[in-house]
């Protein structure tokens, strides 16, 4: 452990930009761990991140899972992880560069400050999207407006998956309880950190559509999401109780 900041980068089939990643978020001036979780990518992802730990053996960290068990699993095994060591603050991160290592910064200052959790938004400032096809940008954005109107919280990017939590939020969360494991997790875990009564912040970012590898977004992901939300405007949300 290095830092007291923990960035979590689920990866599956990302050898073209994994290494490329983690060395950008290691130049930074701030300091930050780095967790990757892999599930089973079988084209050597993980093998690269073996090789590079040899070189950052102090700050970078991997957990390999067996087959691919969805984005909202890799996550809460993240931050399982972080709270087991103590990291004051914990980001979600793509290994794509969809999001800029550079505004890890931004997400940080914002929860240094006094957000609970920060959000690195492309709709609260207008639209920042780079190389999307306009169909998915309006199927994005009416989406988190979607969201907005049904669970009722002033979060103009509720899909967003670029985001940093301060180390007291994640341990309110009853992690078990998280119900969705697709990108609705994203959706879930801002609205229980809402319905807790953390307080959420949104930072402007340019989000810039993915140059090389695989997108994994798929039309069965916005369906889980869509009903999910239903189900969730119903749910009970209670915090973890301590010591459980």
């Amino acid at each position: 452990m290095n830092s007291d900041k923990l960035v979590i980068i689920p990866t599956y089939n990302e050898k073209e930009n994994i290494e490329k990643i983690i060395k950008a978020i290691f130049s930074l001036e701030e300091t930050f761990d780095i967790l990757i979780i892999d599930d089973g990518s079988p084209d050597g992802t993980a093998a690269i991140v073996k090789e590079l730990k040899n070189q950052f053996s102090t700050s970078l960290f991997l957990i390999e899972r067996a087959g691919k068990q969805g984005l909202g699993s890799a996550y809460i095994a993240g931050f399982k992880y972080s709270i087991e060591k103590g990291y004051s603050y914990t980001f979600e991160m793509d290994a794509d560069f969809s999001h800029s290592p550079n505004d890890l910064i931004k997400l940080y200052n914002a929860c240094k400050s006094d957000a609970d959790l920060a959000i690195g938004s492309r709709y609260c400032n207008g639209v920042s999207v780079i190389n999307w096809p306009i169909g998915r940008v309006v199927m994005s954005y009416f989406a988190s407006s979607y969201v907005r109107a049904v669970l009722g919280m002033k979060i103009y990017d509720t899909t967003a998956g670029f985001k940093c939590y301060r180390k007291g939020l994640l341990e309110a969360i009853d992690l078990d309880k998280v119900k969705m494991r697709g990108y609705g997790f994203q959706i879930e875990m801002k609205y229980t950190s809402h319905k807790l009564g953390y307080k959420i912040k949104e930072v402007p970012i340019i989000f810039v559509d993915r140059t090389e590898g695989t997108s994994k977004m798929s039309s069965g992901i916005f369906g889980e999401a869509f009903w999910g939300v239903i189900k969730m405007k119903f749910r009970r949300i209670k915090p973890k109780k301590q010591g459980v």
